[in-house]
């Protein structure tokens, strides 16, 4: 238990140094804010692209399925493959 304690303040001491010693202007990377609407608008649109395809994909698929349905009992397995 004791050997824990100690791990935890080791631990928050060194990450304390660590801040205290790195330079704040230069380690700072600084991101316009038109470039971060940028890849924001990008992560939406491709969210978008996959999540029509994804559904387009399942369509075809359960219609398929669907129309296997309908056709005669001997060639039903010919169909769904």
């Amino acid at each position: 238990m004791a050997y824990t304690k100690f791990f935890v303040v080791v631990l928050f001491f060194l990450c304390n140094l660590a801040v205290v010693l790195t330079d704040n202007t230069a380690s700072c990377y600084r991101i316009e804010p038109g470039t971060i609407a940028g890849i924001i608008c990008a992560d939406v649109l491709l969210t978008l692209i996959i999540v029509i395809v994804t559904y387009r994909c399942a369509s075809f698929r359960r219609q398929r399925i669907d129309n296997a349905d309908k056709v005669y009992m001997n060639v039903r397995a010919n169909c769904k493959s």
